[in-house]
């Protein structure tokens, strides 16, 4: 392996090396597993991610905020989001079928540059107030397609940092600061446009994305592994992906257990109506800060105590548990009338689904072989972005016709029964382990 350009072969922590450690007791046994920030590489990638998660979040608060000042309308708002869901799907699929043909730490360094660019052009429209809605969404088409890019390079390179016992809890780490970000970063976002205005987010996060840089140049060269034979990535690759995953039963049920939690059971459309109408009285505002705010900060909480969890190796019995904790708590969601009840079932909603993150994620790196990992992130990528804004639609619609508290407990209850069935009807991932 050729290192010349970056870390030393030490950086990585091989399958082989169990780097096994005592046994925890007390509340060490409870608190978050650390052990893969003792690899230096693993530790420059999610370094650089503490970093980028907030500043990501406050573009992402940014360009709804510069639609809607552009046009008064939501409408164009949710037409934004659905401008960047198109290129983030392709790019997801070919990158990670590029991915698992160069080098990921090459790929890692040209996305990142190329989002920390379009960062840049994000701010110089705005700086020099151009106002043009068309501009935005072509810079969010650009930004969610290096972000496809990017995104399953960046998981399938842990696979090979970090031992193959440690990526649940190389998996809780990253997650949990990702759902950090997305606590920190809008309210950071809100304190700070008052103070220093709307573009300077966009500054902000450029310059963030320039550590990500250097942290991935710092790591070392990550080519396919020996046995790899030299490919271009197209269409064929991408199919393989898919055909690869049709054959491999605990892969295909690990994707169709977020797609039934996420479709089934994410009600943040009906969050709105809800604030509004069942927890008005105790203030709208409030209510719709809470509700989009519990789920993350359950999801952080989960993290923080993953010691609990991230060391069990019947890694299948752990995502069915999860997603039907997670089904139970969305539906006690719906039947709350009480705010605080509420924020509770929403949060520990949260904490189930770190589990199922942490176990899924760990399941795609360890059951894939490395030449097939990038594939398989880029498809996890796109159900990940693409569960949620189908579960709007749902919801949505169930909403307005079955009532919000109906909608929202129905689905969790749904979640749960789905969930059970398939556990019941096909044993693979259940008796899946490490």
């Amino acid at each position: 392996m050729d290192t010349s350009e970056s870390g030393t072969q030490s950086d990585i922590q091989t399958p082989d090396d169990t780097t096994a450690a005592a046994p925890r007791s007390g509340w060490r046994r409870w608190a978050m597993d650390t052990r893969p920030l003792r690899v230096p590489a693993y530790r420059r990638l999610w370094t650089s991610t503490i970093v980028t998660s907030v500043g990501s979040q406050l573009t992402a608060v940014a360009v709804p905020k510069q639609i809607f000042d552009i046009t008064g309308s939501s409408a164009w708002v949710g037409a934004a989001s659905l401008a960047g869901l198109l290129p983030l799907i392709v790019f997801a699929l070919w990158g990670g079928a590029v991915a698992d043909t160069m080098d990921r730490r090459k790929l890692l360094l040209v996305t990142n540059t190329g989002i920390g660019v379009t960062s840049l052009l994000f701010f110089a429209q705005a700086a020099t107030g151009m106002k043009s809605v068309a501009a935005l969404m072509v810079l969010l088409a650009m930004q969610q397609a290096f972000w496809g890019l990017n995104a399953p390079a960046r998981t399938a390179s842990i696979a090979r940092l970090v031992p193959e016992a440690q990526l649940p809890a190389a998996n809780a780490l990253g997650s949990t600061v990702m759902q950090t970000g997305q606590v920190v970063g809008p309210l950071l976002a809100g304190a700070l446009i008052p103070v220093i205005g709307l573009p300077e987010l966009y500054l902000i996060d450029a310059l963030a994305l320039c550590v990500t840089v250097w942290a991935v140049h710092r790591l070392p060269a990550l080519p396919p592994l020996g046995g790899a034979t030299a490919r271009r990535a197209g269409v064929r690759e991408i199919a393989e992906g898919f055909r690869y995953i049709s054959m491999h039963k605990v892969l295909l049920l690990s994707f169709l257990a977020d797609i039934i939690a996420m479709v089934f059971g994410m009600p943040r459309a009906l969050f709105p109506q809800l604030a509004a109408q069942t927890y008005g009285s105790y203030g709208e505002g409030l209510a719709l800060g809470l509700l989009f705010a519990a789920i993350p900060i359950g999801a952080v909480l989960g993290g923080l105590f993953s010691g609990t969890f991230s060391r069990a190796r019947r890694h299948g019995l752990m995502v069915i548990a999860a997603v039907v904790g997670w089904g139970a708590a969305i539906a006690g969601f719906g039947l709350s009338r009480n705010l605080w009840i509420a924020v509770a079932f929403l949060a520990a909603a949260g904490v189930a689904d770190m589990v199922s993150m942490v176990f899924r994620g760990a399941i795609l790196l360890s059951a894939a072989t490395d030449e097939m990992r990038g594939r398989m992130q880029g498809v996890f990528t796109v159900v990940v972005a693409g569960g949620p804004r189908l579960a709007d639609v749902l919801h949505g619609t169930a909403g307005s016709v079955f009532g919000p508290r109906a909608a929202v407990a129905g689905g969790g209850l749904l979640v749960v029964a789905v969930m059970l069935a398939l556990a019941a009807a096909v044993p693979a991932l259940r008796r899946y382990r490490v």
